[in-house]
């Protein structure tokens, strides 16, 4: 049986759901596309953001022979097979560039992927390779260097996905059109939250809930859960799952771990996913914590990434340790107010410009126009020198926007800053 995510495949580029931070009528992006002028690019991001769909609508719309290959199952014999062909196509009556998508593109080892190297550089292929990975580390930078376009795919949202479900349900020929299934509308609003981004989970779960939906049933939240195998404990009311990440956000920042693990344990229970808990952890990091342990936000950010490699149920012992971490460190908020405090000067107030000697001076003429004259570079006096930073008028009223605290490794930092002041303040008078 053909899964309900391969059925529901968008054929036209109108149907394309998501990504719209790059895709979106009149973008470059979907004019390439429209004008048959796409190049090679990467797409990379999570599986089930449409990365490969999105590649073959491109084939379809540029009506170009299209290839489409798995890294994992295919290897140099096979490849060399492929651009053979191509080149054939390229250099014959055809006179056509061969499309090749390569999913999985990071699974290649440095031979593989350079082995594409000439085909590219000649225009026999056009080249889309896919990957989970960032192409930063796990792709050759001789295949970079030669892609116009690195496109990063962003989880779906659950309105994104609402949307999907919704045309399943109703698409006559593809999906359930037919069939007039009932549903409720927060079950499937709760089976998109709890797909994580991911729309291949959440059309083969509705999938398996409608290929088994008993007779006159609709789909409401007890079926959704059954079908997820997870508990949806905090849906049953909208603002439940907020109201629990803001007791763990305010459990932490009152340092109270056995609090804060408490209403972990019920986020969990209810069916949150590692990132809508992974994402609040991080911005306690900075927002509670910052520097009074500044180590905070590398440590939850290991952790929140081990957390997806490990995935639930054993993720829960990752979460936990940044919960109780958090919870347990010093806390400032200085670095976060010092923020709020510059950016209300920005709104409440006209500041002058950034101070001559600050200003780039990387480029023939700069110096005629005073810019960079008499900058000290700190480094060359020992690490520090007198100098002012701040705009002429902030600079006159000594404004301070950092305010440390005494409190965890901040009090060093606050010990460092004070007497940095008292060295400008001696250079003053003297």
């Amino acid at each position: 049986m053909i899964p309900l995510s391969t059925k529901m495949r968008p054929a036209h580029l109108s149907e394309f759901v998501g990504q719209t931070h790059f895709m979106f009528e009149g973008s470059l992006f979907y004019n390439s596309i429209k004008n048959k002028t796409f190049d090679s690019a990467i797409f990379f991001g999570p599986s089930g953001t449409g990365k490969t769909t999105l590649a073959r609508i491109i084939a379809r719309e540029i009506d170009s022979n299209f290839v489409e290959i798995n890294a994992s199952t295919t290897g140099t014999k096979e490849l060399k097979v492929i651009l053979e062909n191509a080149s054939v196509r390229f250099h014959g009556l055809q006179k056509e560039t061969t499309f090749l998508y390569v999913d999985e593109v990071h699974r290649w080892n440095k031979l593989q992927q350079d082995s594409l190297l000439r085909a590219l550089e000649e225009g026999i292929i056009k080249f889309i390779g896919s990957t989970t990975e960032n192409p930063y580390f796990s792709i050759n930078n001789a295949i970079i260097s030669r892609v116009r376009n690195i496109y990063e795919f962003r989880r779906l949202t659950t309105d994104e996905l609402i949307t999907i479900l919704k045309r399943t349900l109703t698409d006559a020929e593809k999906g359930f059109g037919g069939l007039d299934v009932k549903y409720d509308v927060q079950a499937l609003r709760i089976l998109a939250d709890m797909s994580n981004g991911d729309c291949r989970i959440a059309l083969d779960a509705l999938g398996f809930i409608v290929d088994n939906l008993e007779e006159n049933r609709s789909i409401d939240q007890e079926i959704v859960a059954e079908a997820m195998q997870r508990q949806t404990t905090f849906y049953d009311k909208e603002e439940d799952k907020y109201n629990l990440l803001s007791a763990l956000q305010k459990s932490v920042r009152g340092s109270d771990p056995h609090a804060a693990v408490h209403y972990l344990a019920r986020l969990l229970a209810g069916g949150a996913d590692i990132m809508t808990i992974g994402r609040r952890l991080l911005v306690m990091a900075s927002e509670d914590v910052g520097m009074a342990y500044p180590n905070a936000v590398t440590i939850v950010t290991a952790c929140v990434q081990a957390a997806q490699m490990v995935g639930l149920p054993e993720a829960k012992i990752n979460l936990a340790q940044a919960t109780v971490l958090l919870a347990s460190c010093p806390k400032s908020n200085a670095s976060c107010m010092a923020l709020e405090r510059a950016a209300a000067d920005l709104k409440g107030r006209k500041l002058e410009d950034v101070p001559l000697h600050l200003k780039d001076s990387h480029y023939s003429g700069a110096a005629n126009l005073g810019r960079g004259l008499g900058y000290k570079y700190p480094h060359a006096y020992g690490g520090y020198v007198t100098q002012q930073y701040l705009p002429d008028d902030l600079y006159q009223e000594r404004v301070k926007y950092y305010e440390p605290t005494s409190n965890g490794s901040e009090a060093a930092f606050k010990k460092y800053l004070e007497e940095l002041e008292r060295i400008d303040e001696n250079n003053r008078k003297g």
